[in-house]
């Protein structure tokens, strides 16, 4: 992976005084030091793959769902502050040399977001997550060259062979992706561990930790050893990391 190390996630962008997804919160939260852009991928009823978190429009008052919108019409829904919903083609176009993290929320955005990774010629600088499998793959098929970081089943089975040692089994689960990116706990159960760490660097896998948004968190867990922190407070992460440094 390109970008300088650690790397700094900007989760949704940078959504003070800007609408989170929006590129007005993309292009604060480049000003302000983040290396990659974290955002999530639906699609529209006439195929686009849109940027959005949410598969409805509930936040926004409105009771109907992406996919039952064509593109133009979602483009007239204001967001505030000037901006309105985009699409993935439009971020890779306005922000033509910064790095992409994006989630393919539902199996029918596979393909339109292969497209407009395609279309646009980002591929090398894109890295595509999903927390199902087949989607990650999906687009992994359709873009011969783009990275990926592993799936919710798999880093499930990553971690069960971590606990019992087996880094033979942790590399054929990996196979593929570049990076787990994974929360420091799941209920009780700490994910994020020195050992845990260890192993995924003997396998040449990043650890990116979400959504970590307190400065004195983010720096423990880089003190530990991963390679990147998701967050919602670019501003704070790199402060955090200049002081670290």
């Amino acid at each position: 992976m390109a970008a300088p190390h650690p790397r700094v996630f900007a989760h949704r962008g940078l959504a003070r005084k800007a609408p989170e997804n929006s590129l007005l919160a993309f292009a604060k939260a480049l000003s302000g030091g983040a290396t990659h852009l974290e955002t999530d991928v639906h699609v529209s009823l006439d195929g686009v793959a849109v940027i959005s978190h949410d598969a409805d429009l509930t936040a926004l008052g409105r009771d109907v769902r992406i996919e039952q919108l064509t593109m133009p019409e979602l483009r007239r829904i204001n967001l505030g502050y000037g901006q309105s919903l985009s699409s993935l083609a439009d971020a890779l176009e306005a922000f033509p040399s910064a790095l992409f993290n994006i989630d393919i929320k539902t199996d029918a955005a596979a393909d339109p977001a292969a497209q407009a990774i395609r279309d646009q010629r980002a591929t090398a600088r894109v890295l595509v997550t999903s927390f199902n499998d087949s989607r990650r793959r999906r687009v992994v098929d359709l873009l011969p060259g783009v990275v990926s970081s592993a799936s919710s089943p798999l880093v499930a089975r990553a971690v069960a062979a971590t606990n019992l040692g087996l880094t033979s089994l942790v590399r054929r689960t990996l196979a593929g992706c570049v990076a787990v990116q994974v929360p420091e706990r799941a209920g009780p159960v700490r994910i994020v561990t020195p050992r845990f760490i260890a192993m995924m660097h003997r396998v040449d896998v990043e650890v990116h930790v979400w959504t970590i948004n307190n400065p004195l968190d983010m720096i423990r867990l880089l003190d530990l050893g991963v390679d990147g922190i998701v967050t919602d407070r670019t501003d704070l992460a790199v402060e955090a990391i200049t002081r670290r440094t």
